[in-house]
């Protein structure tokens, strides 16, 4: 593949051959003869406007049109001199020079396409000028030349075509003019005006040639006119080479010498007074004037009138420019200056200009806005003098400290009276301007921040408070732990708070917990700290004595067992505290120390909340002992998930009426590797704490409808499998749609599957679990209350949830028979159970009398020992297939 060649390399190449032509045809005129120049200046012409059209695609707008204009007049050049040249044979007589219109249409086409050309330096005054100046310089140089040519011109009887052959070496060197005037301003706008020099060159060839030839017809001698075509060529040749150079940029503007740019302005005027010499010379030497002469000076002295009356438009023009400038400039300088006047006036800062002893030289209006006191009263006065004592001595030292190092400045704040007699905080900046003559000192800008201050205090406020008690937060409570030295942290947390939030609403949540922080506060000493941890937690630093904290303890505790009213409501609220002080803890920093000892507390306050609560604890080692063992079970129950080791353990249910085993309900069984069998107690608070139980209860859905589709196949008799749901599990979004997941991998049927919850699913998040209840109720599946009659629910929730069968406790069955009281409460919800439509299921049945007491009572079906415990799915199956022994 072979490369584009570089448009420089182009341009030289388009050069060389452009010489190598004109060297060619040189020699073929001084051989060949006329038909040479018959050839040669119509390619040359039509070369030349086709290069100018060439260039003018490369532009658009007023460049791309002069670029069009400078083709066309040259295209009417060469059309000019082709007809001349058929009209003539080839042969031109000398003297003989007959101008066509085509030949003019150059002299009006190509000045025209010159002044088309945009130039963003030079207004339209300057082109004129610039034709006026070219006017000038031809026809001085024209009177000159008759001048000198004067005893030829008389010997030759030269009439009006003579004259007409003129017109052409003057419009040659007024667009060459023309081209140089435009070329600096062309060349700052574009980058390079290499192209408009190559064709004001070209033109000043045109100008020999045309200017030989009309000398040639006055001495009647055509021996070298062939030779001057080469002019004509090379005029066309410059013009090709300057239309074909590539446009570059970054080109650097040119840069005159003064004295070239003064010559350049005073050139037509020297060529004027060369043409009045020329032409005194000629009357001293003649003694008389000619025609020519008189008309050609006549001619110039309009020229002349014509640039001046041109100059003095342009004068006057910068002259109300000028005037207009100054205007605008006066103004905006006004403008500027009331602008500042109302920025220092209106501005929030009070400017205030003092000597080094704190005189007051000038002094903002806004003073008057902002601290009440009027300017007149401040001036002249010592400002100390209006500052409480210690304001003032911070005031006079930070003045001293600048005054000594020009354009120092400093910040201070201190506070400064309003004239109402209130204190206001102000931050005030001093700026060292005693060496600017137009200030001449020490310049005090004063902002009011007492708002800033009042709101950065709350904020700090709230940042270690706690907004609903105002008590302080664990920031806070920290802060102070790390500090102390002889400290006692009680950690309280209320029992069964949550259970007042989901009946009565977060409202009376809040208000619950504004008393019980008023009672707890009442409770300790003004020095102690007491704050809240966040929900039902609070927390009391007790400072001083450690015996002391379990007497706060007790109290805090006998003032809780007190009914909190809210509203119409009487609410009756328990707590559970734990407590840790110094002596427990470890050696560490002052924040490791604090952090232990409020987790200490922590670890007896939960200590104390499951042995039943509504008591305090202190702490002990072997508290932390036992975090140690429930974060590694922790970590043992995620590896046995993941690994697979959990097993499902199967207890039956038994139909009181048939004796036949009807389902079973599935219970997740743990066999540790190192420690045995783990208590279901002991890892499923862990599971439902860490969000465990979400992945187990899948597992085990799972797990148990696989078990009962392989038994029910087995069997050819359909099996009920129970599965627990805890309330975590509610939380999820998609519960249902799990459910349906699992339903439609193992084939189980939706209604032989029933999903057993507490009442606690009943009373948490209602209208949530209400809906996850119905469109689990919509897959067609069975669902069940598990432990009813230890919960809170009424029966009102019974009613509005769609629940298919109630599990009475193992509680009230195991009284079965002892206390009158139970045997009546379990026969009232069997009795329920039947009025509202749902079966009942009666669990922990461990003797015969049990049984009959239920089926008595008209319990359906029932769970428990006396069947069997819940066994791996081996034995499960057997029972299943054999029945339990009954």
């Amino acid at each position: 593949m072979t490369r584009s060649m570089n448009p420089g390399r182009r341009w030289a190449l388009a050069c060389a051959l452009i010489i190598a032509l004109l060297a060619v045809t040189a020699v073929m005129l001084g051989i060949g003869g006329p038909a040479v120049s018959f050839v040669a200046l119509p390619i040359a012409a039509a070369a030349a406007a086709a290069a100018c059209l060439w260039r003018s695609r490369r532009f658009t707008g007023r460049t791309r049109v002069g670029w069009t204009a400078l083709a066309a007049g040259l295209s009417f050049w060469g059309a000019g001199q082709l007809q001349f040249l058929i009209s003539t044979g080839g042969n031109i007589e000398p003297g003989v020079v007959t101008p066509s219109l085509t030949l003019i249409g150059m002299i009006v086409l190509v000045p025209a396409g010159l002044l088309i050309m945009p130039s963003g330096a030079q207004p339209l005054a300057n082109r004129i000028r610039s034709v006026l100046d070219g006017l000038m310089i031809a026809t001085s140089l024209v009177l000159v030349a008759w001048v000198f040519a004067a005893g030829l011109i008389a010997d030759a009887g030269v009439g009006l075509p003579f004259y007409m052959t003129l017109v052409f070496p003057i419009g040659d060197i007024v667009i060459a003019t023309m081209a140089a005037y435009m070329l600096p301003q062309q060349r700052r706008r574009h980058g390079c005006g290499a192209d408009l020099a190559l064709f004001g060159a070209g033109m000043l060839a045109f100008a020999i040639s045309d200017i030989g030839y009309a000398y040639l017809g006055l001495v009647h001698d055509d021996g070298i006119g062939r030779l001057l075509d080469l002019g004509w060529l090379a005029g066309y040749g410059l013009i090709v080479v300057g239309a074909l150079r590539p446009r570059v940029g970054a080109v650097a503007p040119i840069d005159l010498p003064r004295g070239v740019r003064t010559g350049a302005v005073l050139m037509p005027y020297l060529a004027v007074l060369a043409a009045l010499a020329s032409s005194v010379l000629f009357h001293v030497s003649t003694g008389h004037s000619h025609p020519f002469v008189a008309y050609t000076r006549s001619f110039l002295i309009l020229l002349i009138v014509g640039r001046q009356l041109l100059t003095q438009l342009e004068n006057r023009s910068l002259t109300r420019d000028l005037e207009k400038r100054v205007a605008d400039r006066t103004a905006e300088l006004y403008a500027r200056e009331q602008q500042f006047h109302a920025l220092v006036q209106q501005s929030s800062d009070v400017v205030t200009v003092v000597s080094t002893d704190a005189d007051v030289i000038y002094q903002s209006e806004s003073v008057q806005r902002i601290f009440g006191h009027t300017p007149r009263l401040l001036t002249g006065r010592r400002l100390t003098q209006l500052l409480d004592p210690e304001s003032a001595m911070r005031l006079a030292q930070a003045l001293r400290q600048v005054a000594g190092r020009p354009h120092a400045t400093t910040v201070l704040e201190l506070t400064v009276p309003h004239r109402d007699g209130r204190p206001r905080q102000a931050e005030m900046t001093i700026t060292n301007l005693l060496d600017d003559p137009h200030v001449g000192g020490l310049v005090l800008n004063t902002r009011d921040i007492s708002e800033r201050m009042e709101l950065q205090e709350q904020l700090v406020h709230e940042a270690y408070h706690d907004s609903l008690t105002q008590l302080a937060n664990r920031a806070l409570f920290r802060d102070r732990a790390a500090a102390g030295t002889d400290v006692t942290v009680l950690h309280l947390d209320l029992d069964g708070f949550k259970r007042v939030n989901d009946s009565l609403g977060h409202l009376a949540g809040d208000q619950l917990l504004v008393q019980v922080a008023d009672r707890i506060q009442a409770c300790v000493r003004d020095s102690d700290l007491v704050a809240r941890f966040g929900a039902d937690e609070f927390g009391v630093l007790l400072t001083g004595d450690a015996a002391s904290a379990e007497g706060v303890a007790r109290r805090i505790l006998d003032d809780l067992e007190a009914p909190v009213l809210v509203g119409e409501r009487q609410i009756h609220v328990r707590g559970s505290i734990g407590l840790a002080g110094i002596a427990d803890l470890d050696d560490g920093s002052n924040s490791e120390r604090a952090d232990q000892l409020m987790r200490n507390a922590d670890l007896a306050m939960h200590h104390a909340k499951s042995v039943g609560g509504n008591i305090f604890a202190g702490y002990h080692p072997r508290m932390r002992e036992g975090l140690m063992e429930r974060l590694e079970l922790e970590s043992d129950l995620r590896g046995a998930l993941e690994r697979g080791e959990l097993r499902l353990h199967y207890q039956p249910t038994v139909d009181l009426v048939t004796h036949e085993v009807v389902g079973f309900e599935a219970l997740a069984r743990w066999p540790h590797p190192t420690r045995g069998m783990i208590n279901p107690l002991d890892f499923i608070p862990i599971a439902e704490a860490t969000g465990l139980i979400v992945p187990l209860g899948r597992w085990v859905l799972h797990e148990a409808c696989r078990q009962a589709m392989e038994w029910s196949n087995a069997a050819g008799r359909p099996l009920k499998m129970s599965v627990n749901v805890s309330v975590r599990q509610f939380d999820q979004a998609d519960l249902a749609e799990t459910v349906a997941a699992v339903l439609a991998e193992t084939g189980m049927p939706a209604d032989c599957l029933c999903l057993e919850m507490t009442e606690s699913v009943l009373m948490t998040d209602t209208e949530a679990n209400l809906e996850q209840l119905v469109r689990l109720k919509a897959l067609g599946l069975t669902l069940a209350i598990d432990d009813f009659g230890t919960g809170y629910s009424s029966l009102a929730y019974l009613r509005r949830f769609p629940v298919d069968t109630l599990k009475i406790d193992r509680s009230f069955v195991e009284r079965l028979g002892i206390l009158d009281d139970d045997t009546a409460l379990t026969d009232t919800i069997v009795r329920l159970g039947k009025s509202l439509g749902m079966a009942t299921v009666a669990e922990g049945i461990e003797e015969f009398g049990q049984l009959a007491a239920l089926r008595e009572m008209g319990c359906g079906f029932a769970q428990g020992y006396y069947f069997s415990r819940p066994v791996p799915a081996s034995e499960a199956g057997r029972l299943f297939m054999e029945g339990a022994p009954v």
